[in-house]
C-alpha cells in the first residue's frame, strides 16, 4: 500500500517526471499557480468543476476563483511537483511555498472532456 492506501503502482519520482505528458489542464494548473494567473487557472476547470481543499468544497468557476484569490494564487503560491501517479484519478505529490499554506500536499484530478472536473487537495 502507498501513502494514498492503495497499491503501489506506477508512481513516478521527479527525476523522471520529465518523461511524463501532463494533461494540458493539469500543466495549466500547476503553471498557472506560478505565475499567479488566475484566469488561466479557471480555464484549467470545467464550469462545474469542483475543488475540495482539506474537506472545504468550492462548485463551479466563481467559487473557485474565489478560493484561488484568498489562497491560491492571491497568496503567491508556487506549486513543485514530486511525484506523479498517473492514475486514475491522477494523483501529484507537491511542495506548496508561498505567503499562505507552505508545505507538503497531494492533488487528486479528475478530468471530464480534457478539464479538470475534480481537484481533491490533502
Amino acid at each position: 500500500m502507498n501513502e494514498y492506501n492503495r497499491p503501489a503502482g506506477p508512481q513516478r519520482s521527479v527525476e523522471t517526471l520529465k518523461d511524463i505528458q501532463l494533461e494540458p489542464a493539469v500543466q495549466t494548473l500547476i503553471s498557472a499557480t506560478n505565475s499567479g494567473d488566475g484566469d488561466a487557472l479557471l480555464r484549467a476547470f470545467a464550469p462545474d468543476a469542483v475543488l475540495v481543499d482539506f474537506g472545504r468544497t468550492f462548485r463551479g468557476h466563481a467559487q473557485i476563483a474565489k478560493w484561488d484569490q484568498q489562497e491560491n494564487t492571491g497568496t503567491q503560491n508556487h506549486l513543485r511537483v514530486k511525484a506523479v501517479d498517473p492514475g486514475p484519478p491522477m494523483r501529484l505529490s507537491l511542495s506548496v511555498s508561498g505567503n499562505g499554506y507552505n508545505g507538503e500536499g497531494v492533488f487528486e484530478i479528475e478530468l471530464t472532456d480534457g478539464l479538470i472536473s475534480l481537484l481533491t487537495i490533502t
